[in-house]
């Protein structure tokens, strides 16, 4: 992903104020374990003590009347479409928690019917905004100042909101531009109230969705990424990683004049705004002000002659660069977290979804690909067991013979990441198929980034796309694990070159390396 910034922030690693000391990390997980973990190991009757008899009753009150309308609606209405649209509906009227929970579980067709998953997939953060008096009054207590003392002048209303929090546009004294995040109120109690009563009532909801395995287990490893969420140091460390991983660098270009060579300096990467640290806290979080459009603007972003295509290929580079050669990946990349730059970089937000995958895990997912994209039947099934996706000791031959009878006459290649998915979840199913939590948001990181270049163009294939970077990878990189796919790739068991395989490869790496040469390198004539 090449492109020219000119940013005056000169850098990532120009932040402002303290950054939090090494022991954050250790100090936050006894905090989640003492306010989440442990509570939710002890008897669920514990939430009445935590947070009050009244509070507690009135909130398992709302939540009991709503699944007791969910049971006594299923013996009228048997209908699977109706019903998963009653469930998500449902799920908006719990508020924050339970639209999070939804939006995670509609990546999970390994839990809940396929039917029930593209239903939750239509779940927005359609929380109103709360008052901005409330928000000021948060920012004061978190930074302990008055907010006049802080900003020169803040916006009178969010220029965003969702369902954890808010965020506001303010000057600082200096006169820089700054984006100001500020939780909810009481975000924090309402998520372990929440999980807690969960634990109650998920068996009823369970029954309701026809949820295929321990929807509890799955739900309390997602509520775990929601209190990740909602801790905004975290969320500012993880910007300062992302940036120093995938930021902005400066590099050295040379190009071809007239038999001379001239070599000047060119950034690369895309842009994550600074956090400053004296500004930030656990609910309140001050970051650069990064001006950019949004990349479902077609208007602005035809004025302002954006290479769509570039746009496109940096996005996604940088995921593929996160999913399969670094780890530390975004995951949740949709359009509202993504604009363009007016010089045509792409800007990076939100940072608290973010996944960490070993590389044994990323290996596994380059040698899916592989496996997948030649049709490779018994090799995804292996693939499949070795990580997890399948219990122990299973036969993989059914798998292989289901896997090979449903690749067909080769057209899932053009089919979008959604389409394949689903059918791979409709072939699986008979063989207790399980995501595990990391893969399952490398799943939701792929799907959201799909659907943002399509947003773009509409042709877009993100397995299609990211085949010929894989292909560079297992070419490029030396190590034993990437030899030993290179070698099942091309040669049989009996010794002998696959020499169809081999030719492919060398097409598509070719026009790889052409398609991705720089642009503006000039040669003599």
């Amino acid at each position: 992903c090449l492109n020219r910034c000119s940013y005056s922030s000169g850098g990532y690693s120009s932040v402002h104020g303290e950054r939090p000391s090494a022991e954050y990390a250790k100090l936050r997980k006894e905090s989640l374990e003492s306010q989440f973990g442990r509570a939710l190991g002890s008897k669920s009757v514990s939430a009445f003590y935590r947070f009050g008899p009244f509070l507690a009753l009135y909130r398992a009150a709302i939540i009991s009347f709503h699944v007791l309308k969910l049971t006594v609606w299923q013996f009228f209405v048997h209908d699977i479409q109706k019903r998963s649209v009653k469930f998500r509906e449902t799920l908006i009227r719990l508020g924050p928690f339970y639209i999070k929970l939804g939006q995670a579980l509609s990546t999970r067709p390994d839990i809940l019917p396929k039917v029930y998953c593209n239903e939750l997939a239509k779940l927005q953060d359609q929380i109103p905004p709360f008052p901005t008096p409330v928000a000021i009054k948060s920012i004061e207590s978190q930074l302990g100042m008055p907010v006049s003392e802080i900003f020169a002048d803040i916006s009178k209303e969010p220029i965003a909101a969702a369902s954890l929090g808010q965020v506001y546009k303010a000057h600082l004294h200096s006169g820089e531009l700054v984006a100001v995040k500020v939780q909810r109120p009481g975000m924090s109690h309402q998520l372990t109230l929440d999980a807690l009563l969960f634990n109650m009532i998920g068996g009823q909801l369970k029954r309701f969705a026809k949820a295929r395995k321990d929807l509890l287990v799955a739900v309390n490893e997602m509520v775990r990424h929601m209190f990740e969420e909602i801790d905004y140091i975290l969320e500012g460390q993880n910007a300062e990683r992302f940036a120093a991983l995938y930021g902005c660098q400066p590099s050295n270009e040379r190009t071809y004049s007239k038999g001379e060579t001239v070599t000047h300096q060119q950034v690369i990467g895309v842009k994550v705004p600074k956090i400053y640290w004296n500004l930030t806290r656990k609910a309140v979080l001050t970051m650069e002000w990064v001006d950019g459009i949004k990349l479902t603007d077609e208007i602005r972003l035809r004025e302002a002659d954006l290479n769509r295509k570039q746009l496109i290929d940096e996005g996604l580079y940088c995921s593929l660069r996160q999913l399969l050669e670094v780890g530390f990946f975004h995951a949740d990349p949709h359009p509202g977290n993504l604009v363009a730059t007016e010089d045509g970089s792409l800007a990076y937000f939100d940072f608290g979804m973010m996944g960490d995958i070993p590389r044994h895990y990323r290996v596994g997912l380059i040698r899916v690909l592989v496996h997948f994209v030649n049709r490779d039947s018994l090799g995804l099934a292996n693939d499949f067991l070795s990580l997890g996706f399948l219990p122990e000791g299973v036969d993989v031959q059914p798998v292989s013979d289901a896997l090979r009878a449903s690749f067909g006459d080769g057209t899932r290649l053009t089919q979008d990441f959604q389409g394949i998915m689903n059918q791979l979840y409709d072939v699986m199913y008979d063989f207790n198929f399980s995501l595990p939590p990391d893969y399952a948001l490398v799943i939701r990181a792929l799907g959201s980034l799909e659907g943002t270049a399509k947003v773009l163009d509409p042709d877009f294939k993100v397995v299609e796309s990211a085949y010929p970077f894989v292909i560079g990878r297992l070419l490029a990189d030396p190590s034993l694990d990437m030899r030993k796919i290179l070698g099942q790739l091309l040669i049989r068991n009996d010794g002998s070159i696959r020499w169809n395989r081999l030719e492919k490869l060398v097409n598509t790496f070719v026009f790889y390396m052409h398609a991705h040469s720089p642009n503006d390198t000039k040669f003599p004539e």
